[in-house]
């Protein structure tokens, strides 16, 4: 964020709630929890309704000046903004460690003039002396064992040695976030992430809020718009505080396996994340869940069988478990059992993502436009993806007309129009010319791609759609560039 507003214009009007948001650089349920509960200065356009707002730049500067003074920003809002994640205000300042040594009592020698008398003055100087000895290595002792107390404090967020006690009501809205979360839908999500902000603003020591505030943002940028860019900056920064608040957190590990898998093409450093977090509970479904989506991409088919399998008798019911068991099937070139699998789940949960986006996968894949038009649209609607929406109506009307190569000439327009206005991956765009059979347009935009660092572009070794390229010397050396393993 620009903290004073180092703008070119200055005192411009803001006219909605997303101007406001993007002059801070935050999101728009950030700054409207700023106005009510920090007094941002917004205006309302009256007779317009809550939702017509407008501001000022320079009395948002102003009140950000006081807001920094008198009112720091929570560590979560910090987080929220994918900047680093600061010592919680609750850890109050140290001042540096005094060591004060309390000698014994004085003692008066009285001068005597017998040898006994001398003797035993002796004796008594030797007694200060050794007793103002002990007294030093006593104090050294403790004033370092402070020492290491407070240091081992500061590193982690809470004492050395003791286990966090979460308050009720951060553990009560931590709890409410997972339920949110578990339901997978732009809406839930969004509740989840307020629900797991206000559990660390009421306790910044909670290392469990940290990870669901990972997972958070590990999910958003697939079941919403939300750019990678931003989302998994984020993750990393929320999982990485929750363990250094607790090392022994195993969805700490899982989350930050998966940002840096996804986001960073560490497949090393995340399986290493991975089997710690499962290590630490093996009973832990989601570090089962994506170990096996991780294992899947890197072509590890059997073992990402039997890892989905783990996840799915630990919970049965779990929809998210089954969607991507559909997923790691059809990868392992099991078509007809993952699209049943996939159906199924559809059938039973028609508003959730992940079936129609991998049937839409698997009905391209195979040949099956209708159904995969229809899929991908139904996906689209879902996320609020108007560029989605638009390339598969399209594509409608292009099968209608000339059949499979207008449905992929069709698409390809509308895709080609967006990509050049920076809408839409190289990656995606590669899929459609590789089907379309033109391999070197293919391969140019898959370099695009890895030289970008698209998110898309992790799954270029166990995407089908580039079966017609593993021959090509390009293309392995691709999936070599992206950390990916060699093709058999």
């Amino acid at each position: 964020m620009n903290p004073q507003g180092d703008f070119k214009q200055s005192d411009r009007r803001l006219n909605s709630w997303k101007s406001i948001a993007a002059y801070f650089e935050r999101d728009e349920r950030t700054v409207k929890r700023w106005e009510s509960q920090r007094g941002l200065p917004v205006h309302r356009v009256p007779g317009a309704g809550r939702s017509s707002v407008y501001a000022y730049t320079d009395e948002l500067s102003e009140w950000l000046k006081t807001a920094g003074t008198h009112t720091p920003l929570s560590p979560v809002e910090d987080c929220a903004s994918g900047g680093p994640l600061p010592i919680p205000p609750s850890m109050p300042a140290r001042a540096p460690l005094r060591l004060v040594v309390t000698p014994p009592a004085a003692v008066t020698a009285q001068p005597v003039e017998s040898a006994n008398g001398r003797k035993n003055y002796r004796r008594t100087i030797l007694f200060v002396l050794v007793a103002a000895a002990a007294t030093f290595s006593l104090a050294s002792y403790l004033a370092y064992r402070r020492f290491e107390s407070a240091r081992l404090t500061f590193a982690s967020g809470r004492p050395a040695g003791l286990k966090h006690s979460a308050s009720p009501e951060a553990e009560e809205l931590y709890l409410q976030g997972l339920y949110h979360w578990n339901k997978r839908t732009p809406e839930s999500l969004n509740l989840a992430l307020d629900d797991f902000t206000q559990s660390i603003v009421r306790d910044p020591n909670y290392a469990p809020a940290y990870a669901g505030l990972a997972d958070c943002y590990n999910l958003l940028r697939e079941y919403t718009l939300m750019p990678a860019k931003d989302a998994y900056p984020r993750a990393m920064a929320a999982a990485k505080r929750a363990i250094a608040l607790d090392d022994s957190l195993s969805e700490a590990h899982n989350s930050l396996a998966f940002a840096d898998f996804y986001w960073n093409w560490d497949a090393a450093g995340a399986e290493h994340e991975f089997q710690r977090a499962i290590a630490l509970d093996p009973n832990a479904v989601v570090a089962h869940h994506w170990y096996a989506t991780f294992l899947s991409v890197l072509g590890r088919s059997q073992e990402a069988l039997a890892e989905i399998e783990k996840a799915r008798k630990l919970d049965p019911q779990s929809s998210a478990v089954l969607a991507d068991k559909g997923l790691i099937l059809f990868n392992a070139g099991q078509a007809s059992q993952a699209v049943s699998l996939l159906k199924q789940i559809e059938t039973v949960d028609p508003s959730f993502l992940s079936p129609h986006s991998y049937l839409a996968i698997a009905y391209l894949r195979t040949h099956d436009y209708p159904a995969y038009l229809q899929e991908a649209k139904s996906a689209a609607k879902l996320r609020n993806d108007a560029n989605g929406w638009r390339i598969a109506a399209a594509g409608e009307k292009g099968l209608a007309q000339s059949g499979e190569a207008g449905m992929l000439r069709a698409i390809l327009a509308v895709q080609n129009e967006l990509y050049a206005n920076d809408q839409f991956p190289a990656y995606d765009l590669a899929s459609t010319y590789c089907l379309l059979g033109e391999k070197d347009q293919a391969l140019k935009l898959l370099t695009i791609a890895v030289t970008k660092r698209e998110e898309q572009a992790i799954a270029i070794r166990s995407d089908v759609c580039f079966a017609p390229l593993h021959d090509d010397p390009a293309y392995r050396a691709l999936v070599a560039q992206v950390g990916l393993p060699p093709l058999q």
